[in-house]
């Protein structure tokens, strides 16, 4: 895959309306960058590719993940720990995209890009290859900078929206954002869960009402059934501390954690594909 033309934009928005064609929702991974290490990390973002999923978003680990639940911040720790570096994270985005031709994203606290410097992480994440961005914490009022980076390097930038998102608020959100809208299913941080909940289709359609950008919901999926439900009113499903939660509980078998990701990617890649 060439890497050398600018971010993959276009990429992510040509997979999601091709999963839209077939009638189904795109699965979408999470994994954070250097976790178990950075070469792990790499593996296990391209098995979550390999495996079935259509898009994944690496995770820039932060000291103060306020928004991720303990699965996540666990393996934010031992990435940290480890000495992971924004070079390691998008070194991760270049290889996992190289290896499978598909999108990958970055998602990160706004801190982390601001230090680095907006304009220095967009050519950064454009030259590996990166789709776009998704920034959980960075206010809309104050993405203007951001944003005219993204544009200028061929990349998304999406924005989260909650239950609580009033409809005026979605219908800022979905304009200002590209690639898709991230739906938090639940109010509180990430994490697996017994249900989704049904609060999750209500924003789905909320935010569908005030713009245009495809919808994928996250916050609690880890089973093929979580994902076959929703898959059935959103345009993609997220799943991030399933996967990390395997890799935690690997240890130090890193293949059989990779085989684990892989497998749990293929079944809820199935569960995606259900209908009715």
């Amino acid at each position: 895959m060439s890497t050398d033309s600018g971010g993959n934009r276009a990429l992510l928005e040509s997979t999601l309306a091709a999963a839209k064609d077939e009638g189904r929702a795109a699965l979408v991974g999470y994994l954070p960058a250097g976790f178990p290490t950075v070469d792990g990390g790499i593996s296990a973002c391209t098995a979550l590719l390999e495996g079935g999923c259509d898009v994944v978003e690496v995770g820039l680990p932060h000291s103060d993940p306020v928004l991720d639940g303990p699965v996540i911040q666990t393996a934010d720790d031992v990435a940290l720990r480890g000495g992971v570096r924004i070079a390691d994270v998008l070194r991760t985005v270049r290889e996992a995209h190289a290896a499978t031709g598909k999108p990958v994203l970055v998602m990160t606290y706004w801190n982390p890009v601001d230090r680095y410097g907006a304009e220095r992480f967009a050519a950064g994440l454009a030259a590996a290859g990166g789709a776009g961005c998704i920034l959980p914490d960075l206010p809309v009022e104050e993405s203007e900078g951001w944003r005219k980076a993204a544009e200028e390097h061929g990349l998304a930038t999406v924005f989260v929206v909650a239950p609580s998102s009033r409809d005026e608020r979605l219908a800022k959100i979905t304009e200002a954002g590209s690639g898709f809208v991230y739906a938090a299913s639940v109010m509180g941080v990430t994490g697996t869960r017994e249900s989704v909940g049904g609060r999750a289709q209500d924003l789905v359609a909320r935010t569908r009402s005030v713009g245009e950008l495809p919808v994928c919901v996250g916050l609690g999926v880890s089973t093929a059934e979580q994902a076959a439900e929703v898959a059935g009113f959103a345009d993609g499903v997220i799943v991030g501390s399933a996967f990390v939660k395997l890799l935690l509980s690997a240890g130090e078998d890193l293949e059989g954690g990779l085989a684990g990701v892989r497998a749990l990617a293929g079944e809820l890649a199935e569960g995606v594909r259900r209908t009715g």
